[in-house]
């Protein structure tokens, strides 16, 4: 990652913070018009958007937190679950008196969304899943990996902490095996995150809530059908070799409606390898869908087995 371009990221986004539960939440927020949350994938922070923000922010309200244990927000000893992150999402759309959101998550921010979409419906216009977690079980081999008991002694010597300082000579390092510029950037930014004792701490406790040695240990799957109503758009890259792009196949048969958009050339960081094209998508699923008006009344009758009405009903 250029250190200027980091610098410049950071000078157009300022992050800012509120107090949730006695904790510090970290977001970004630029833009004004109808209301965006984007979340970021383990690891990652509210800067993996910043390229997306740059563009939306012309015509959207652009909401990206940085999610407990992540980025600048507080790293407790406590809940990293989907469910709990859902929660925290849905308390800052309060403290920052945003009422309903188009919810964008990529990677674990994906699981997070989902569950957002289940737990708080009202709350959520469009759903919006990039490189998803919480699909199926497939999950890159080093992350099941780094669930096992003792990954937490290991890290320090995978993340030693001199890495921080070694700059570019990793992305470039990654770069010259053949990875795209960005994605060896966004790789190398997720890298130095973890060569922070705190953050280490942080991504075992969000891993193990969400991916074992066997593969991903929390699925969606059997409740997508609670979408139905749901403008849902699902974006994927390719080449993803973190989660392979078969699950964008399986969600989008299995949720009724949904737009897929398969990304040539592209890994598991569609909104960062190519962010003008993954921003063209996203504004023409906007503007051709209308918000989800998808009740709690509604699912409780959907969880009951009862349809919605017809059209013409």
């Amino acid at each position: 990652m250029d250190p200027a371009k980091s610098a410049i990221g950071a000078a157009e986004f300022p992050v800012k913070h509120v107090s949730l539960h006695g904790e510090r939440l970290a977001y970004r927020r630029a833009g004004t018009g109808p209301a965006l949350l984007l979340l970021h994938g383990i690891a990652g922070s509210s800067g993996t958007w910043t390229a997306a923000t740059r563009i939306l922010q012309h015509d959207y309200t652009v909401l990206a937190p940085d999610f407990l244990g992540h980025g600048r927000s507080s790293k407790p000893l406590g809940d990293y679950s989907l469910g709990n992150q859902a929660s925290g999402m849905r308390d800052l759309l309060h403290v920052l008196d945003i009422d309903r959101v188009t919810v964008v998550g990529q990677s674990f921010g994906g699981g997070v969304a989902m569950q957002f979409a289940y737990q708080f419906p009202e709350r959520c216009e469009r759903l919006v899943l990039v490189d998803a977690g919480g699909l199926g079980r497939e999950v890159s081999w080093m992350l099941r990996l780094l669930t096992l008991p003792a990954a937490e002694y290991v890290m320090p010597l995978l993340f030693p902490g001199r890495a921080r300082g070694w700059g570019n000579s990793v992305a470039t390092f990654i770069g010259n095996r053949g990875i795209r510029q960005p994605r060896a950037a966004e790789m190398w930014r997720s890298y130095r995150s973890l060569t922070e004792p705190e953050n280490r701490q942080a991504f075992i406790r969000t891993m193990r809530a969400v991916i074992d040695p066997g593969g991903q240990s929390v699925s969606a799957i059997n409740r997508l059908y609670l979408a139905a109503e749901m403008p849902t758009l699902i974006v994927w890259g390719d080449q993803d070799r973190i989660i392979p792009v078969a699950h964008a196949y399986k969600a989008h048969e299995t949720i009724p409606n949904s737009r897929l958009e398969i990304l040539q050339g592209v890994g598991h960081f569609p909104h960062v390898e190519d962010p003008v094209r993954f921003v063209e998508i996203l504004v023409d699923f906007l503007r051709t869908t209308e918000p989800s008006t998808f009740t709690p009344e509604a699912l409780r009758e959907r969880l009951h087995g009862i349809a919605p009405p017809s059209d013409g009903a």
